[in-house]
């Protein structure tokens, strides 16, 4: 028997007893039922699968009967596929879970993401609470320090991000906590105190991280608080090249160098450019005059050779002269070679043409001074 408060009535002992013995699970879900008194389950498509989450969250979910396990990985992953076009209905998804796995904790920490999406900041702060106790983990600090800014209590959100040693958190939880607490500054009217906040380590325009953007926007947006128009228009443009940049990686974990180039080095760079051109076609006019020139001295030896036998053998009576005239012949040849070789400097392919065009021209010689059968050399 129960009062109308809630509480067993006077006497009623087994109300207590049921009490005792209910578990902690149990009581989990009884108390997010207070939260979610009527709920019904979104549809699910064929498509999504507990296998869609990353392995963290699967070990995470195998505590669970292997059927509640499916299903409460399949909401999860469906509300991590519609969080940012629907938000809503990517928290009752997530509601579906808790309302299966209240004690695990990557559903808890689900849960208080969705609520602070949708604008609940309160339910979010309670889940996030309630996350941090289950894992012990410190990764969600930035989104409770911005529920308690949520819920209108600016200071409080303050004295929770100073309740832990920022030195053990990782950069990226770093910078979202510096952004937080920036905010809760803006939300006092302590600007100078919120650029403050931001000017961390991870502040650096000369590499990019994921979170790095999101960091430089911040600042910006203080500096423009501050009046500091031209500065905070600088910072938005580095916001923008490193967002495009990360984008461009498609690698988060990677580091990307950013080099900031003034005026003056894009001229100088144009102009660099522009002598290396003419250097280009300055070597190419130097190799056409060498291959002209090589070209030349090949006809040079041909034609020598060519005039040195262009005299027909009429007579067996001349047999000798025409052996003298043929072996006077092959040393002009070979005399105009060695000119064309000695003034001329060209490239080994360039020689192997003149040596080719001399070669063809002394067989052409041959074939025109074949002595007769009369001939000594016959």
């Amino acid at each position: 028997m129960w009062t109308r408060d809630g509480a067993p009535a006077r006497n009623d002992r087994d109300a207590r007893v049921v009490e005792e013995e209910m578990t902690e699970e149990q009581r989990m879900q009884r108390e997010l039922r207070s939260v979610r008194p009527r709920h019904d389950d979104p549809e699910l498509p064929d498509d999504i699968s507990a296998n869609d989450l990353d392995r963290i969250a699967r070990n995470e979910l195998k505590t669970l009967t292997k059927e509640n396990a499916e299903t409460v990985g399949r909401h999860l992953a469906m509300a991590a596929r519609v969080i940012d076009e629907n938000p809503q209905l990517a928290h009752q998804h997530v509601m579906s879970a808790a309302r299966r796995a209240g004690r695990i904790g990557v559903v808890r920490e689900s849960l208080a993401i969705t609520a602070y999406a949708t604008g609940d900041f309160a339910l979010a702060l309670r889940e996030l609470r309630t996350y941090r106790r289950i894992s012990g983990s410190n990764d969600q600090l930035p989104l409770m320090v911005d529920s308690e800014r949520g819920v209108g209590r600016p200071d409080r959100a303050l004295e929770l991000g100073r309740s832990v040693d920022r030195s053990t958190l990782s950069p990226s939880v770093q910078v979202g906590l510096a952004i937080a607490m920036s905010g809760a500054r803006l939300d006092l009217g302590e600007t100078d105190a919120a650029l403050v906040e931001l000017e961390i380590p991870q502040l650096n325009p000369n590499t990019a991280f994921s979170y790095s953007p999101e960091l430089f926007a911040a600042y910006a947006e203080v500096l423009s608080e501050l009046g500091r128009e031209d500065e905070a228009d600088e910072w938005l443009q580095r916001a923008s090249r490193a967002d495009a940049a990360i984008g461009a990686s498609g690698d988060d974990d990677e580091t990307v160098e950013i080099e900031e180039m003034e005026e003056d080095d894009d001229a100088a760079l144009a102009a660099e450019a522009a002598d290396a051109g003419d250097e280009d076609d300055e070597d190419d006019e130097d190799d056409e005059d060498d291959t002209v020139a090589a070209g030349e001295a090949a006809r040079a030896v041909a034609q020598a050779g060519l005039n040195a036998v262009a005299a027909p053998i009429t007579d067996a009576d001349d047999d000798a002269d025409d052996a003298d005239d043929a072996d006077d012949a092959d040393d002009i040849v070979n005399e105009a070679a060695d000119t064309a070789e000695t003034d001329v400097e060209i490239d080994n392919v360039n020689e192997a043409d003149t040596d080719a065009a001399a070669s063809v021209s002394i067989a052409d010689a041959d074939d025109e001074t074949e002595p007769n059968a009369a001939s000594p050399k016959a």
